[in-house]
């Protein structure tokens, strides 16, 4: 059985890197290197994120929800460090919570199960 949240690990959570990282370059206006170590991530993950070679699987950065808690945690990243690892993490899992029930993982979900778990899913939507 695949759950909803090992999808989430390979495609939610690369979109909301990939749009963390096009935040802070394009709203706080610095080089990919930096954002590297704010976010602890290689360059080449920074620039295949920008380029949108990698965390596009799925859209996400046309929902204002997601890039309102988008922007939350990039303002505890640059400018709150002191206890920022709790208030990130929650602010990550409502993020993917919000996603999954938009239901903007579901197409990508119901691929990857069986067809007759696909027809019950209803997790991301009512959690």
């Amino acid at each position: 059985m695949l759950l909803p949240c090992e999808i989430g690990v390979q495609t939610v959570l690369p979109a909301i890197r990939a749009l963390m990282a096009r935040t802070i370059i394009e709203k706080h206006g610095m080089k990919e290197k930096q954002v590297a170590e704010i976010l602890g991530l290689s360059q080449s993950a920074i620039s295949r994120y920008t380029k949108k070679n990698r965390g596009n699987i799925i859209t996400i950065e046309n929902v204002p929800e997601v890039q309102k808690l988008i922007d939350q945690m990039v303002h505890l990243l640059l400018y709150e460090k002191p206890n920022q690892t709790t208030e990130i993490l929650d602010l990550l899992c409502q993020t993917c919570s919000l996603i999954r029930k938009k239901g903007l993982m579901c197409k990508l979900c119901h691929k990857k199960v069986r067809e007759n778990q696909a027809e019950i899913c209803e997790f991301c939507r009512s959690n």
